[in-house]
């Protein structure tokens, strides 16, 4: 019995010594120079804080960006207006617009376009115009319209020569873009 004494006595040290080991490492755990974060932190604290950081990095650099592309297409607009003034290629009608135009003929009326025109059929039937070929030039299909030939509802029309236009053979809606006179 006496020898079992110090035996018990060294393993019960040891359980002791282990114990404490564990103890010191768990106490060590999450100090004020290495704290621990817990889930509900990370999701109720740090993300919000991130994605809000992040979000008014995104909108400050859109922001950004929206205001060079807008300095650029005013001045790419200034610079298109002041080579088409330059040129005299702007116009439709009387106007001086570069935009479409509405343009209403009656059965009989012929729409002669100058350099450039484009003519774009809505309503109606219509036949090409022109003195020598090619009359028009279908941009919408990639083809040439002769003297007298048909154009087709909603198809892109460009006039490459001045003189050439279109004559109603019905009551014509058009879209025309371009100096034009109407006789």
């Amino acid at each position: 019995m006496q020898k079992k004494w110090p035996v018990r006595l060294l393993s019960g040290g040891l359980v002791t010594l282990a114990l404490v080991g564990i103890a010191v490492a768990a106490g060590q755990q999450g100090t004020q120079s290495d704290p621990l974060i817990t889930l509900s932190y990370l999701q109720q604290q740090v993300t919000p804080s991130i994605l809000s950081q992040v979000d008014s990095k995104i909108s400050a650099r859109q922001t950004e960006l929206e205001e060079k592309l807008t300095a650029v297409t005013e001045e790419y607009a200034k610079e298109v207006e002041s080579k088409l003034s330059a040129s005299g290629g702007t116009g439709s009608g009387q106007s001086g617009s570069a935009c479409y135009e509405v343009v209403t003929l009656t059965a009989g009326q012929t729409l002669t376009g100058g350099a450039a025109c484009e003519f774009l059929l809505r309503s109606g039937t219509a036949t090409c115009v022109s003195d020598s070929a090619p009359g028009l030039v279908d941009m919408t299909d990639g083809s040439t319209l002769a003297n007298g030939g048909a154009l087709k509802a909603n198809h892109l029309y460009l006039g490459t020569i001045e003189g050439r236009g279109v004559k109603a053979s019905t009551a014509v809606t058009l879209l025309v873009r371009g100096s034009y006179t109407i006789q």
